[in-house]
């Protein structure tokens, strides 16, 4: 029996308990502001042994090691190495623990992923193996990954830890309130990529309190095949004028506790501002119940990072004009080693409709592997629909699932045992759907029974390796009528067989029955009829065919699919084309194809440069920024804020601008004139804070609408903000904390500021603020996000 197994197995029959907060109990012990709170593991152990014992009295089964910020990056000034801050910090907790067990505790880096941020996912990995191989070798009983709130950082942790590290992982994500991660991941879509990859529990950490995190956990619970752990702040904070103080009683968490035990939750524990004293009572509360039995749940799903699509609800689309077979100039583009094409293609097929983009990247003179991660990457920064990843070779398979932020669909395997060998241990690790070709030793078979055998050959394969069937879906393959005539049909026979007899969704490249033929649109429509009916999920079709759309519109309504045919009358009705019409003019008003304004909405980066340097032949530089870039940025902005998009998007569209903008200075240097700037900014992370990941995206999205920001970096002294302020005679300055113990220095800050006579104002931002903390510490404006951030400045600069 396995180290994992072991642990789950003693709490088979009962509710597992965590302890509660440590950073809540340093504070009030005395904790330094900008003290890095692992360090107490060496410099002073008896604080951190006494916590545990706290919470070891209090009845919590795991207590956590103090080791959650210790990575090399946040560690790289301290003259104490991660080796002996977490070798110390499990050893502590062992020793406080007794009987109990203890979890080596892992949690965000402090860097941006990419694309939107500077951290190679690569990089993210080794940091976090280090942390893993380290703990382990200290003698902790289980992996805890903790307030994640980038579905990339952590599938890197995650793996870190499957790969290198025999514990059990547990693994809890952070929620804003509006029921997304900061990087805009849902609950549905964190449960089934952390599921695939494997941990052994997930949740949700931190974020909220209990009562406003009942959405979330609920619908964790809707989704969630495996244990659910909860670990609530203790209500909501405020600021009292000196501390940060939380909102509910331990009675009411524990009231609010029991309604989710009652919904499924198995793990419980609590977040910031707990004590032991919630956690006893929480023991004392739970003595007398038991466990809900969790329920396997059959949903079939692929994911991007903030994306779901089901299968088997609705047709589903897959894009195929990522393909270099017959595209010459995409051939000569994969040789050259350009995504442009692939990412342009990307955004057109989403445009038409698509649900899924396929990826194939397949030619004998390139370096696959290297090119599909590129690929892999290129298409995240546009689209944020899941992909699939399409090769004959699985180091190719395996090299874009990994750098793959989601679930995908991995094509393909087939009835050949070398190749399912090689395969389906791809497609167990990463967690994705795999796409299984009727083919085998022998060939295609010429029937349908011959080609459902094979079927069947490889789902019972799939479930040896532990791959249920609702991750299969099986392509009966389209033959080419011009050569294979009766074999049409037999394809048709085989979907219907399929779909009845193994439960599985289906694949299937409509086209390449009309290959030689004239006319091939009117084959592939009525082909695609008939294997709708048969049972077709998952068509590979041109999304620019609108004959075939209309197909799957009409075939939705006909089979009840499209239900009081609400969609169809959407897109056909006479009433509703009007306006449809003019929301399509709307989005043409500030984008046209190429145009530079949908280029910066799209996120390519490539044909920004293209694009502003075409304008500039005809339009001066202000032109360009005025009537092109910030009229995109604005309608982004307004995506974002209605929730089409997320930050990903957002940043990817900022940095689209960069490269206009480089064309743009270089045009202004030509001339000898002056810079464009709308006014000096300066952003800073207050003393003793050294999370500056907010301040970063402000900082992009501030440059973007033109403003000069004065980057003083993080943890900077108070003094440095207000010489920094009366050098440069800035009217506007932005301090960003993250952490309850700095909010103390932004209102030093603030105040010398004003002790200074300096007529600037001040805007605060970071998650432990509100728009109360931001009146009460002396702020004038509270900046709730990058894009309020915007609209603060723009507020300023145009007095």
């Amino acid at each position: 029996m396995k180290i994992d197994d072991l642990v789950l197995e003693k709490f088979k029959d009962r509710f597992i308990i965590f302890d509660g907060a440590m950073g809540t109990m340093l504070q009030k012990s005395g904790l330094k502001v900008g003290d890095l709170p692992e360090t107490l593991n060496i410099t002073n152990p008896d604080i951190i042994r006494n916590i545990h014992k706290q919470y070891i009295d209090a009845g919590a089964d795991i207590i956590i090691a103090n080791t959650f910020g210790a990575n090399e990056l946040k560690y790289s000034s301290s003259k104490y190495s991660i080796e002996e801050v977490i070798t110390a910090g499990v050893k502590i907790a062992k020793e406080a623990a007794q009987d109990k067990l203890v979890a080596l505790d892992v949690s965000s880096i402090g860097q941006m992923m990419e694309p939107t941020g500077p951290l190679s996912f690569e990089a993210a990995y080794n940091l976090f193996k280090k942390q893993f191989v380290i703990g382990e070798k200290a003698g902790a009983d289980l992996i805890l990954i903790e307030t994640m709130s980038d579905l990339y950082e952590t599938k890197a942790a995650v793996l870190a830890a499957k790969e290198n590290s025999d514990l059990p992982v547990f693994c809890t994500m952070t929620f804003q309130d509006n029921g997304r991660t900061l990087m805009g991941t849902d609950p549905k879509t964190m449960v089934f990529v952390l599921e695939g990859l494997g941990v052994d529990v997930l949740g949700v950490n931190c974020s909220l309190g209990p009562k406003e995190l009942m959405p979330i956990v609920e619908e964790i619970l809707k989704y969630a095949s495996i244990p659910v752990m909860v670990q609530p702040n203790a209500g909501l904070p405020r600021y009292d004028g000196k501390n940060t103080v939380y909102d509910i009683t331990a009675d009411e968490f524990v009231k609010y506790v029991k309604i989710m035990v009652e919904k499924g939750v198995r793990v419980l524990g609590g977040c910031c501002g707990t004590n032991p004293e919630f956690i006893k009572k929480l023991c004392e509360g739970l003595k007398d119940s038991k466990p809900l039995k969790i329920e396997e749940k059959n949903f079939s799903v692929v994911c991007s990072s903030t994306e779901t699509v089901f299968l088997g609800e609705k047709v589903t689309i897959i894009g195929e004009r990522i393909n270099p077979t017959g595209k010459s100039k995409y051939k000569e583009e994969l040789k050259e080693k350009s995504v442009n094409f692939i990412q342009t293609q990307a955004v057109k097929q989403k445009e038409e409709g698509a649900h899924i983009i396929e990826l194939n990247v397949g030619l004998p003179e390139i370096d696959e592997k290297e090119i599909m991660i590129k690929a892999v990457k290129s298409v995240q920064k546009v689209v944020q629909l899941p992909i699939t990843i399409d090769s004959p070779n699985e180091e190719v398979l395996e090299a874009g699932a990994r750098v793959y932020n989601g679930k995908p669909i991995i094509n393909s395997v087939n009835g050949k045992t070398e190749i399912m060998k090689k395969v389906f241990p791809v497609v167990k690790k990463y967690g994705g759907c795999v796409i299984g070709l009727t083919i085998d030793e022998s060939g295609i078979p010429d029937t349908a029974e011959g080609r459902f055998k094979i079927a069947e050959k490889i789902v019972n394969t799939a479930k040896e390796y532990g791959i249920h069937k609702k991750n299969i879906i099986i392509d009966c393959l389209a033959l080419t009528a011009s050569a294979q005539q009766k074999e049409v049909l037999e394809t048709i026979k085989a979907i219907k067989l399929v779909k009845e007899k193994l439960e599985v969704k289906t694949v299937l490249g409509v086209s390449n029955v009309s290959f030689g033929l004239p006319r091939r649109e009117i084959l592939n429509r009525t082909f695609l009829s008939m294997a709708l009916y048969a049972g077709l999920d998952l068509p590979i079709m041109n999304t620019g065919d609108e004959g075939m759309k209309e197909v799957i519109s009409s075939f939705e309504v006909l089979s009840n699919i499209d239900r009081e045919g609400k969609n169809y009358v959407e897109k056909y009705g006479t009433k509703l084309v009007g306006k449809k019409e003019e929301a399509v003019t709307n989005i043409e008003n500030i984008s046209s194809i190429k145009d530079l304004k949908q280029i910066i909405v799209d996120g390519i980066e490539k044909d920004a440069i293209t694009s502003t340097e075409v304008l500039l032949k005809t339009k001066e530089p202000l032109e360009v920024v005025n009537s092109y870039i910030i009229p995109a940025l604005d309608y982004v902005g307004e995506q974002y804020e209605e929730k089409e998009i997320f930050l990903p998007q957002l940043i990817q569209s900022a940095e689209t601008v960069k490269k206009s903008f480089e064309v743009i200075k270089k045009k202004i240097v030509e001339q000898g004139e002056e810079s464009i700037s709308k006014g000096k900014i300066i952003l800073a992370t207050v003393k003793g804070d050294i999370h500056d990941i907010g301040k970063n995206i402000v900082k992009v999205l501030l440059e973007n609408y033109g403003f000069e920001v004065i980057d003083l970096g993080k943890d900077v002294a108070i003094e440095k903000v207000v010489n920094t302020v009366k050098e440069h005679n800035v009217k506007l300055v932005g301090l960003s904390a993250l952490m309850t113990t700095t909010v103390v220095n932004m209102k030093k800050t603030i105040e010398a500021l004003r002790e200074n006579n300096l007529q600037c104002k001040v805007f605060v931002g970071g998650a432990v603020l509100n728009e109360q903390y931001a009146e009460m510490i002396g702020a004038d404006f509270y900046a709730k996000d990058a894009r309020e951030s915007v609209r603060i400045a723009e507020e300023i600069f145009r007095n």
